[in-house]
């Protein structure tokens, strides 16, 4: 009982609420759907046609949420049908054409099906990590505005944007995790383009839609590392937060300190938070265990690998 109490007051502390008036709203038995896409050419160990690599849904489980696939190649009204039974999405980091993949495909759709709900007044968020947030946006943008930036591994410290530490998304973070962040080598990234600040200033599309929380640069290049949407609940990451506890291959910008991974779970805490304001469902029971996670098995890819684990779906 006291353990309940406990967290109640720290998710009612989190969303700004008394818990009384948190305990009436929230919906504690999150699902967050995470959307699969196309297998790398080069992995040997695929057992079907798409992924997705299990330090995502280790990410959002360790938050507090289950998690559902999203699987590719799946009609409209499949995608619909999903959509009114979770609670959030989480668009993951990989290397797939954010133009014509299906991943892309999917993501449009969601996307879509969100903007209007949240119009609505039913809300329903989405985080987007690194191929997820270019992903957004070119989805908001309609246009590919990436920049190849020297980003490939390396681990860096972020930028703050005046103001930023108040916006959703940092706000309730302790001001030591904010510091880390801040000031230490933690925050992993992986990625070969970037949204520069220069072409985000530049798209009036952008500009009008998200908030620039913090940037990075390259050495040459300036660009976002995080931002939110103003008018709906959309964050975004280029670098990856689901790394520092889960993936273990011995390269540059994996860290493992201490201050990393309690900046992992306070990222994952907040979006878990944010798809607890969300009361879709599933018709029954069984259609909802029949979705869940908990029906397929990772497979382990050996510490080599950059994913330590995938889930594959035909």
């Amino acid at each position: 009982m006291y353990r309940q109490v406990l967290v109640l007051a720290v998710f009612a502390a989190h969303l700004g609420e008394s818990p009384a008036s948190c305990a009436r709203n929230l919906n504690y038995r999150p699902i967050i759907g995470i959307l699969a896409q196309e297998i790398l050419e080069d992995d040997t160990d695929a057992q079907g046609s798409s992924y997705i690599a299990a330090s995502y849904v280790k990410h959002l489980e360790s938050a507090g949420a289950r998690v559902v696939p999203i699987r590719i190649n799946r009609t409209e009204e499949e995608y619909g049908r999903l959509f009114n039974a979770i609670n959030g999405l989480l668009l993951p980091g990989g290397n797939v054409d954010i133009e014509k993949s299906e991943f892309s495909r999917a993501a449009k759709v969601f996307y879509e099906l969100a903007l209007k709900a949240n119009d609505a007044s039913d809300y329903f968020p989405i985080w987007g990590t690194c191929q997820g947030f270019q992903q957004l946006s070119v989805l908001t943008s309609n246009k590919n505005l990436l920049t190849l930036t020297d980003t490939k591994a390396v681990a860096l410290p972020l930028t703050f944007s005046p103001g930023s530490q108040n916006s959703r998304l940092f706000k309730k973070f302790p001001k030591d995790v904010l510091q880390s962040l801040a000031e230490e080598n933690i925050t992993s990234n992986f990625h070969s383009w970037s949204l520069s600040l220069q072409n985000y200033s530049a798209n009036p599309k952008l500009k009008r839609f998200y908030r620039v929380l913090t940037t990075n640069t390259d050495g040459t290049q300036e660009f976002i590392s995080t931002m939110e949407a103003y008018r709906y609940p959309f964050y975004a990451v280029q670098w990856h937060p689901e790394k520092s506890p889960f993936e273990w291959i011995e390269k540059p910008g994996m860290v493992h300190t201490l201050p990393a991974i309690k900046a992992t779970f306070y990222t994952a805490f907040f979006f878990v938070s944010e798809a607890m304001k969300n009361r879709h469902r599933f018709p029954s029971q069984i259609e909802e265990e029949r979705a869940l996670i908990y029906n397929y098995q990772p497979v382990f890819k050996g510490l080599s690998s950059i994913f330590l684990q995938n889930y594959y779906f035909d």
